[in-house]
């Protein structure tokens, strides 16, 4: 059973592997693609398109092999992203196409979050279709999403969608490399994503994910409870077969949903410090669902602000979750190991009882 399939907002996301091949864009493809996007948006549905291929469209209109240096794929990017979102404009005409670049540095804030949110929702009142894209010009390692496979489980999130459908040069995940194993079977459903992330396997020459890749993008957005439908791209109505009941691909099953400011949290790629709890905090916060006093915190990592988002961490360094602190860094250290009740006498002042209250925490739990 395939649950996610009757969303009404989905993520659609198209890598290199589908649109290019040796001399650029493939324009029959791309063609392909809006044909079935539009007659899902007849159907009523919203559509989010997080597409690859600007880098592909900059080394065939510059004459360049792929390039192995990060300013050179940034200077390609550069050339190719007019170029694709032109490709796109014209597959889509009359439909209004929107170009929206991303980084993980936006969504880690959580103010440039939210503006990038109500951006996209008034995108789609208004019936453009978001184009989304990782902003390759600006996105250096310590801030790169990585691929745009796990950009598009963020942007699921970001848009609350019902559904992520990763469309890829594969028929589906399979038990064993086909390529190297002709009798490796396809796996039609998945319960669990971390149960096969071991399946993990390098990508096209002209992708930068591979499955492992596109495994981790299910498991992001299975946290949030939005299911992921891996599909492969260059069949010929693939996208509406599979939403109309064809077992085509992988389907990925989710576990939980969050919304909002938790969803937020959770996806966060990298919170500005850590709190290390002792065994009783983190009994608390699992068994609980307890805030994070004072007295359960063992040391301070990182220098944060009051606000921001930390990560909770065991004894041993095991994660327990994320959440945003009620005290910076340096008062977290000086009240740590205390009563709440102590807190005012230790710094003059009060915020609240709590370092981490239970509504603004997350618990990672495997997906």
């Amino acid at each position: 059973m395939r649950p996610g399939l009757a969303a009404r907002r989905l993520v659609l996301k198209v890598g290199s592997a589908v649109l290019a091949g040796p001399s650029g864009l493939d324009f029959p493809a791309m063609r392909e693609i809006a044909r079935q996007v539009l007659a899902l948006r007849e159907e009523g549905r919203e559509v989010v398109l997080v597409s690859s291929g600007a880098v592909a469209a900059g080394m065939a209109a510059t004459g360049l092999p792929r390039p192995q240096d990060m300013p050179l794929k940034q200077a390609l990017a550069a050339v190719g992203q007019p170029l694709l979102m032109a490709a796109w404009r014209e597959a889509f005409a009359p439909i209004p196409v929107a170009q929206v670049l991303l980084t993980a540095e936006d969504l880690a804030s959580r103010e440039r979050y939210l503006n990038a949110k109500a951006t996209l929702q008034a995108l789609l009142r208004l019936e453009a279709l978001p184009i989304i894209n990782e902003n390759d010009t600006v996105a250096f390692q310590e801030i790169r999403f990585g691929d745009n496979d796990q950009l598009s489980a963020r942007v699921a999130a970001l848009v609350e969608a019902g559904l992520l459908v990763l469309l890829s040069d594969v028929d589906a995940l399979y038990e064993d490399d086909p390529k190297k194993n002709p009798s490796a079977r396809p796996i039609p459903e998945v319960e669990r994503v971390e149960a096969v992330l071991a399946h993990a396997g390098e990508g096209n020459p002209l992708g930068s994910g591979g499955m492992r890749s596109k495994l981790l993008a299910a498991r992001i957005a299975g946290r949030v409870g939005i299911p992921t439908l891996l599909l492969p791209g260059r069949r010929p109505g693939v996208i509406l077969e599979a939403l109309a009941g064809a077992p085509l691909g992988t389907y990925f099953h989710a576990r939980r949903r969050y919304r909002g400011q938790r969803a937020w949290l959770y996806g966060l790629l990298k919170p500005k410090g850590e709190l290390v709890l002792d065994a009783g905090a983190v009994r608390a916060l699992k068994e609980r669902g307890a805030s994070l006093l004072p007295a359960g915190v063992k040391a301070v990592r990182g220098r944060f602000g009051r606000g921001e988002a930390v990560r909770l961490l065991t004894e041993a360094g095991e994660e327990v979750g994320v959440g945003l602190a009620n005290y910076a860094a340096e008062e977290i250290e000086r009240i740590r190991g205390h009563k709440s009740a102590e807190i005012e006498a230790l710094l003059g002042y009060r915020y609240t009882e709590e370092v981490v209250h239970r509504d603004h925490l997350v618990l990672k739990e495997e997906a």
